[in-house]
């Protein structure tokens, strides 16, 4: 059997003068070894995006971690602070993606800003600043230069009752990193809420009718997965999922 193509959407940034479509290479990383699969980059071309053409080539879709924010119009939010980073063609590539998905039942994975993408594509708000909440912590990342410091044990998340990360890990909770300064105000309808913070922020769910894995958590599991008991459950089940797909399919 083929190994699962794994599509990975691609943020646009702007090097030098000019605009280029980039994935972090963790993340490849991590399809590739995580995963087993082949990872296949999509460019964000919003609007002029072919991916409905092009869907039946994955068998699953990674929506990567950030440094930009969705725009909060999408959500009904408050205009963001002057200054603050976003991705309008990602927003417009991944935002309508989500649906397609969801609807042709391709496994789905969302880590950081796509946790937040899958959320505000079915219904839910944000925080844009959780750390000025009353009762929320501050879930940014620490102002060091050592990546390893940066991604390291943050604090715990506490898996809910009948949560997945609960089967997969045979325990309540576990130590996860944190990088991020937006978070989940209103859970969206279709999610299930797997896993919160102390501070009751939601950090990992499921899309409960979803007829596939389609799974997102806050933190960033790709990061040296591989010496980690939470992320090789992760990407092990969302691997399987995309498994399933290619035998599924090779029977048609």
């Amino acid at each position: 059997m083929r190994q699962p193509i794994i599509g990975i959407p691609c943020d646009v940034k702007r090097i030098g003068l000019l605009p280029f479509h980039t994935v972090a290479e963790k993340y490849v990383e991590a399809v590739s070894g995580g995963v087993g699969g082949v990872p296949l980059l999509i460019p964000a071309l919003g609007s002029r995006s072919h991916v409905r053409e092009i869907l039946d080539t994955f068998d699953g879709i990674l929506l990567t971690g950030s440094l930009s924010n969705i725009e909060p119009h999408h959500y009904g939010g408050a205009p963001s602070r002057p200054g603050s980073p976003h991705d309008p063609q990602r927003d417009a590539t991944t935002l309508p993606l989500i649906d397609l998905l969801l609807q042709e039942g391709i496994p789905l994975l969302g880590i950081c800003r796509g946790f937040q993408e899958i959320n505000v594509a079915l219904g839910g708000e944000l925080f844009q600043h959780v750390h000025e909440e009353p009762g929320f912590a501050d879930h940014r990342e620490p102002e060091t230069d050592d990546l390893d410091e940066m991604y390291g044990p943050a604090h715990a998340v506490h898996f809910t009752e009948g949560s997945l990360l609960r089967q997969w890990l045979g325990c309540d909770s576990i130590e996860v990193n944190s990088l991020h300064q937006q978070g989940i105000k209103r859970l969206a309808p279709r999610l299930e809420a797997e896993a919160v913070a102390d501070d009751g922020l939601i950090e990992a769910y499921r899309v409960r009718d979803a007829r596939t894995f389609s799974y997102a958590v806050q933190w960033h599991p790709e990061w040296k997965y591989h010496d980690n008991a939470i992320s090789i459950a992760i990407f092990n089940a969302f691997g399987a999922a995309c498994r399933e797909r290619v035998a599924a399919r090779a029977k048609t």
